[in-house]
C-alpha cells in the first residue's frame, strides 16, 4: 500500500502530486478527502490553477467555471469559482458569477482529474462527473491548464 500523505501538500510540486494521486488507491484518496486535510488540499489545488493556466491556449475564452466537490463532512459540497477572462485565470473561494460551466464530482474523481490520472470523458459518460452548461468548454478545459502527467 502506497503512503498517501498530503499533510504538507504546499511543498509538493505538481508532478510529485500527480505521482502521489496516481499511486494511491481510491480508498486512500477518499480517506484523506474525508479528513480535516480536505479543505487544505482543495484550497492548495485551486490556488495553483492560475499558475498552471495556459493563456496561449485560451484564445477568446471568457468564462466563470464552478467546481463543486461533493463528499464533504455531513454530505457537504465545497464550491470554487475559476474565472478565465482576457487571458488571465483568477480564483474566487466562493462562486459569485453566473457560470458558463458548472462541474460536479466526488473528491476521488476531482483529484484524479486535476492530477491528470483520470479520464474526465469516461467519468462524464459513467455519471461520476456532471457538467452543466458549455460542454465544449468542459471538453477543452484540460487544454487550458498545464496538467502534469504522472
Amino acid at each position: 500500500m502506497t503512503d498517501f500523505d498530503l499533510s504538507d501538500f504546499s511543498s509538493v510540486d505538481p508532478k510529485q502530486f500527480a505521482q502521489i494521486v496516481k499511486s494511491a488507491s481510491d480508498a486512500q484518496i477518499k480517506e484523506v478527502m474525508a479528513s480535516d486535510l480536505r479543505k487544505k488540499v482543495l484550497d492548495e489545488v485551486f490556488a495553483r490553477m492560475p499558475t498552471l493556466f495556459r493563456p496561449d491556449r485560451a484564445g477568446a475564452t471568457n468564462a466563470a467555471i464552478h467546481w463543486n466537490i461533493t463528499g464533504g463532512p455531513d454530505g457537504s459540497v465545497d464550491s470554487y469559482e475559476v474565472v478565465i477572462e482576457n487571458g488571465v485565470c483568477t480564483l474566487s473561494p466562493s462562486p459569485e458569477r453566473d457560470p458558463k460551466l458548472s462541474l460536479t464530482m466526488g473528491p476521488v474523481e476531482f483529484l484524479k482529474v486535476v492530477s491528470g490520472s483520470g479520464n474526465p470523458v469516461m467519468m462524464f459518460m459513467t455519471g461520476k462527473l456532471k457538467a452543466k452548461g458549455d460542454l465544449g468548454l468542459a471538453a477543452n478545459i484540460a487544454n487550458l491548464f498545464d496538467i502534469p502527467k504522472a
